[in-house]
């Protein structure tokens, strides 16, 4: 699920809690950064197991519905469509999913089911809801994509949710916007044949990338006195008290990624870093770091620094 850019952020956000804190154990802030990925992985699976709760209630909904003392003709002979939608059966089905919610315990939604009334009264109110009602028959199609828009247009940009995960876990925030993609790409990949047997992603793609987001930190966090000493001269139309914590964090990472990770790109580094300076620190700062960064690179390619190992890695 994590990509390499997620990693780094991910690395980025421990590194300046780290600075704050003035910690000196790396063991407790190694912990806090796995942690950190792990908590964000559980927050995917709170998304999509809100999908399956919705249908729960939708259901109670109707059987409340029919048990009215005055009910009307529809109240008692109501349309199913919505809770016999395909993607419902297949999420609760599907054997990956459901062991993945039982191991990491997620279950905040029976707790918190207030949450999940809201949301289902604004899908039920939503023009989207009510067109896709307009029959009794579906299909496989008509189900996942009425799933996915009710994703896009009313889950993921709801505040009252929003908020609710804020109060949970105060990181969940910033994870929320790769969290959604991630839980939208996996809805849009379903297939009805398939789509029960399904693997759901895991946290990272594979052993590498974890091993690269400890490196990464570690390498960075014990190095900080001479990649501050490799800033040294390259920012001279910048007062170091001046220039913005989260970019020093950027810029000490992308010189340790220069400096002792062979195998990744320099164009890579830069880039990936670039874009992270753009959402997460001043409208400024991608100026300011690709101007460093670029002197760096060259400099450290004309002394021969970059050990850069593979085809185009300069």
């Amino acid at each position: 699920m994590l990509t390499r850019r997620h990693i780094r952020v991910k690395v980025m956000q421990s590194l300046y809690a780290f600075n704050q804190s003035q910690n000196d154990n790396l063991a407790t802030e190694e912990k806090f950064l796995l942690k950190s990925m792990q908590e964000m992985y559980d927050l995917f699976l709170l998304q999509l197991s809100l999908i399956t709760e919705i249908r729960e209630h939708a259901e109670v909904y109707l059987e409340k519905s029919q048990q009215k003392h005055l009910a009307t003709n529809e109240e008692k002979d109501p349309n199913r469509k919505f809770i016999d939608n395909q993607i419902f059966q297949i999420l609760n089905e599907n054997e990956s999913i459901q062991k993945a919610l039982e191991d990491h315990t997620i279950n905040h939604w029976k707790q918190d089911d207030e949450y999940v009334a809201i949301i289902w009264n604004e899908i039920r109110n939503s023009e989207l809801y009510l067109e896709y009602m307009n029959t009794r028959e579906g299909s496989f199609k008509d189900d996942k994509e009425l799933i996915i828009q009710i994703f896009k247009e009313i889950i993921a940009p709801n505040e009252k949710l929003y908020d609710y995960l804020e109060d949970k876990k105060l990181t969940w925030v910033d994870d929320l916007p790769l969290v959604n993609t991630a839980a939208l790409k996996f809805l849009q990949k379903l297939k009805e044949s398939t789509g029960r047997e399904k693997q759901i992603a895991r946290l990272f793609k594979n052993d590498e990338d974890k091993e690269f987001a400890l490196k990464l930190f570690q390498k960075t966090y014990l190095n900080d006195e001479d990649l501050s000493e490799e800033m040294l001269g390259k920012t001279p139309n910048w007062d170091k008290d001046r220039i913005a914590e989260v970019d020093m964090v950027l810029i000490k990472m992308a010189i340790c990624e220069f400096l002792k990770f062979s195998s990744i790109p320099v164009k890579v580094t830069i880039n990936e870093y670039l874009e992270i300076a753009k959402e997460y620190s001043t409208p400024k700062s991608s100026i300011f770091i690709n101007g460093v960064l670029d002197k760096l690179s060259k400099e450290y390619q004309t002394e021969g620094k970059l050990n850069k190992m593979g085809r185009g890695l300069m």
